[in-house]
C-alpha cells in the first residue's frame, strides 16, 4: 500500500525542514553533547510552537489531539536533521500522564514546548535527565517523579544518559505503559527512518564528488549496488512506519521499529564504508547521524524484543 501525505501534511513537514535547516542543527547537537543546552532549548521551543509535541497531547490540554500519522512525519524530519534531546521521551511522558489531575498540570507545558520530559524505564537510565524539566521513573510500583543521578556518556554523545531515582509517592499506580510504549516505538521508528534518509543523501553527494582513477566513485558499479540496497531498505521501511501510525497496533509498531532501525543501521554501515577514513572522525558531520542510527536501534525495544512481538502476533498469541 502507498501512503501519500496530503497537502496539509506536506506543508507541515516543509515548515519543519525549513526551520531545522536554518537552525544549524549540527552545531546544536555538538553543544548539547557538551552539556550546553541553551541553543537546544531555544530550538525545542520553536518546535513546540510549530506544533510537534502537541501531536501527542489531547486538544483539551493545549495539543492538536492525538495524531500519530503527523507525529511520524514530524519525527522523520527530526531524524533527518539529527535534532538532539529527549524527543521520544517527551512523547512517552505525554501519553503516560494523560489522566487527571496530572494531565492538566503537565501536558500544556509539554505541548507548547515550554518543558522537555524524560522517562526512565524499569532498571534503565533516562535520556538527558540533566536537560529535562520533568523527570519520570517507571517502576513495577507505578510512575514517579524522579531525582537525577550523575550524567553518563553513551555511544551517541548527544544522547546523555541519566539514572533516575523515584522521589516521593507514585503519581500513578497503573500508568498506560503499553500505550506509551507504542507511541515511543513509533517515534523511534520515524526518527530512525529520517536518520537513514539523511545518511543516504549525504553519501550519495559524497561519492558524486570524490574521484578515483579520474572518475567519481559513485560511478562504480559496486558503489551503486551498496547505495541501491540502502535505498531499497529505507523505502520498504517507510510504508511500515506510516502504516503503523494508521493502525497503532503493537505488532505493527514493533515491525515498523524493527525494519526502520535496521534500515538506518544498514545505511549507516554503507555510509561509513563509502566515506572511508573521514567517516570515522567525530569532527565530520556524518558522525552525528552514524552514532544516532546505532543508538536508536535498541531504544525503546531491542530488535529481538520487536521481532518476538511480531512473531507472537503472527501466531495469534497477542490480543489485537
Amino acid at each position: 500500500m502507498r501512503f501519500l501525505p496530503d497537502a496539509e501534511q506536506r506543508a507541515f513537514t516543509g515548515v519543519l525542514d525549513a526551520l531545522l535547516t536554518a537552525a544549524d542543527t549540527p552545531a546544536v547537537v555538538r553543544e548539547w553533547g557538551r552539556g550546553e543546552h541553551a541553543r537546544g532549548r531555544a530550538l525545542w521551543a520553536r518546535l513546540g510552537k510549530a506544533g510537534v509535541f502537541g501531536l501527542a497531547v489531547p486538544q483539551e490540554y493545549g495539543g492538536a489531539g492525538r495524531r500519530p500519522v503527523e507525529l511520524a512525519l514530524a519525527f522523520v524530519e527530526l531524524g533527518r536533521h539529527a535534532v538532539p534531546g529527549p524527543l521520544v521521551e517527551t512523547v512517552a511522558a505525554a501519553v503516560l500522564l494523560d489522566a487527571p489531575p496530572y494531565a492538566g498540570r503537565f501536558l500544556p507545558g509539554l505541548a507548547a514546548g515550554e518543558e522537555a520530559a524524560t522517562v526512565a524505564p524499569p532498571g534503565g537510565p533516562a535520556l538527558d535527565g540533566d536537560a529535562a524539566a520533568l523527570r519520570l521513573a517507571l517502576t513495577p510500583g507505578g510512575l514517579y517523579l524522579a531525582k537525577p543521578g550523575p550524567v553518563r556518556a553513551s555511544l551517541d554523545p548527544a544522547r546523555r544518559l541519566t539514572p533516575l531515582a523515584p522521589d516521593g509517592a507514585p503519581l500513578l499506580t497503573a500508568p498506560p505503559c503499553e500505550r506509551a510504549l507504542g507511541w515511543a516505538r513509533l517515534a523511534v521508528a520515524a526518527q530512525a527512518l529520517g536518520v537513514g534518509l539523511a545518511l543516504l543523501d549525504r553519501t550519495v553527494r559524497y561519492v558524486g564528488q570524490r574521484t578515483q582513477f579520474g572518475v567519481p566513485v559513485g560511478s562504480f558499479q559496486a558503489v551503486k549496488h551498496r547505495l541501491a540496497d540502502a535505498k531499497t531498505a529505507l523505502e520498504f521501511a517507510r510504508p511500515l512506519v506510516l502504516g503503523a501510525a494508521v493502525s497503532m497496533r503493537p505488532a505493527d509498531v514493533a515491525a515498523a521499529k524493527l525494519r526502520a532501525c535496521e534500515a538506518a543501521y544498514t545505511t549507516a554501515r554503507t555510509a561509513l564504508h563509502l566515506h572511508g577514513a573521514i567517516g570515522y572522525t567525530a569532527e565530520y558531520d556524518l558522525s552525528l547521524w552514524l552514532t544516532k542510527a546505532r543508538a536508536l536501534r535498541t531504544a525503546w525495544g531491542t530488535p529481538e524484543e520487536c521481532r518476538a512481538l511480531v512473531l507472537a502476533d503472527a501466531l495469534g498469541e497477542v490480543a489485537p
